[in-house]
């Protein structure tokens, strides 16, 4: 199996505790942004791969989703989100994304929220993707930003007394593994350049929708630390569609 972190008792619960864990879709900075590009689900079937404690999965099940697959590699986030997002149309499957395989044309839509930055070979996987797809079908999904990957700490430089100087950037044309830190405790990440996010997609047949670089909504910047997340792009949103 594939590096499962959020299997780790320790790291779990610290994830159990943030916004996003604890308020859903509407305690994630980028969800504003991101529900913008969702396409019409009615009728659809749907996979979201990573799909953690099962949000997206209700949230397209709740508008006439067909059927839905969740796919996540840590069970203890597919316990959470059989508790909490519960559905006739919704199914969780534990199993690692890079292993997965379908017969083409399974799906009409594959969705996937802030896992992509796990995964060490992303070229394979969007050649997948595009074959599980149906023609005109919708591959949307968000990714840690190239700029917050790129260093590897994934934290601020700090003056003197504590004061947030910048956001360091280096290595950016260096792909591969990074280790990063990720609430308090160190995580395998892949950087990889905004290059090598698109030109995938664009290599194999999808035509890109929206490329998005999303800011915190007003409503959460009075949040701690949530002003200084306009001090440089965070999260990266791309929708594709297969022609």
């Amino acid at each position: 199996m594939k590096e499962n972190k959020y299997d780790d008792p320790q790291f779990f619960e610290k994830y159990s505790h943030m916004t996003r864990s604890t308020q859903g879709l509407s305690g994630a900075g980028e969800w504003p942004a991101l529900q913008k590009l969702l396409p019409d689900f009615s009728g659809k079937r749907v996979l979201d791969l990573g799909c953690g404690y099962g949000w997206h999965c209700t949230y397209t099940a709740d508008r006439g989703a067909g059927s839905v697959l969740g796919i996540d590699l840590s069970e203890r986030m597919l316990e959470v989100a059989r508790e909490k997002n519960a559905s006739p149309a919704v199914t969780y499957r534990r199993a690692a994304m890079e292993d997965l395989d379908f017969p083409a044309g399974s799906f009409d839509v594959v969705i996937s929220s802030l896992a992509f930055h796990y995964v060490e070979d992303f070229s394979s996987l969007v050649q997948r993707v595009h074959r599980w797809l149906t023609p005109g079908g919708a591959f949307l999904f968000s990714a840690e930003h190239p700029v917050f990957t790129a260093y590897g700490s994934q934290d601020w430089y700090y003056g003197p007394e504590g004061e947030i100087l910048h956001f360091p950037v280096d290595r950016y044309f260096e792909e591969g593994a990074r280790k990063a830190v990720f609430l308090g405790e160190p995580v395998i990440k892949y950087h990889r350049t905004l290059t090598s996010y698109l030109e995938p997609l664009l290599s194999v047949g999808f035509l890109l929708r929206h490329v998005v670089e999303p800011q915190p909504p007003e409503e959460m910047l009075d949040l701690p630390g949530m002003r200084d997340e306009l001090r440089r792009p965070m999260m990266l949103l791309v929708s594709a569609q297969k022609q």
